[in-house]
C-alpha cells in the first residue's frame, strides 16, 4: 500500500491544492496525495486553477475541491504548507513544513514560482519515500 500524504494549510484554497494536484501528476506511483484545510473557500483560488492549467494542463475545478481535515482519510504523511499562523495539526508518522508564501493577490509569476517549488518539493518527498529516508 501506498502512503498517504496530506498537503495542510488553513484554507485548503491555494498551495495546498497545488501541492495535492501536482502529487497526482508526479507521485502518483508513490503516494496518495490529498489536501484540506481547517477553512475552506466556496472555490479553489482561481489564479492557482489557471496557472497550474497552464503549466500542467489540469484543471483543478474538475478533479478537486476544497476539504476540511476531517473530510480526508487518516495519512502518514502531513506537509503544511507554511501558514504565516497557526498550521493546521493533523497527526501523522512524519510531519514538515515546506514553508512556502501564499502567491494570493500576486502576479501570476509569483504563482509559476510557487508552482514550480511545490514541483520540485514533490518530486524530492517521492523521492525520499522511494528510498525509505522517511520512516512511516
Amino acid at each position: 500500500m501506498k502512503p498517504k500524504v496530506a498537503f495542510i494549510c488553513v484554507h485548503n484554497s491555494c498551495r495546498s491544492q497545488m501541492a495535492e494536484a501536482l502529487g497526482k501528476i508526479f507521485a502518483v506511483d508513490i503516494f496518495e496525495s490529498y489536501s484540506a484545510g481547517t477553512e475552506i473557500k466556496p472555490q479553489i483560488n482561481q489564479d492557482a486553477v489557471r496557472i497550474i492549467k497552464k503549466l500542467y494542463e489540469i484543471d483543478m475545478n474538475e478533479t478537486q475541491r476544497s476539504k476540511l481535515l476531517e473530510d480526508i482519510p487518516k495519512v502518514d504523511i502531513a506537509i503544511k504548507m507554511g501558514c504565516n499562523v497557526v498550521c493546521p495539526f493533523l497527526p501523522a508518522k512524519h510531519i514538515e513544513d515546506w514553508g512556502l508564501e501564499d502567491p494570493t493577490g500576486k502576479s501570476d509569476e509569483e504563482f509559476i514560482k510557487i508552482a514550480k517549488i511545490i514541483e520540485k518539493k514533490v518530486k524530492e518527498l517521492s523521492e525520499r519515500i522511494r528510498k525509505k529516508e522517511i520512516i512511516l
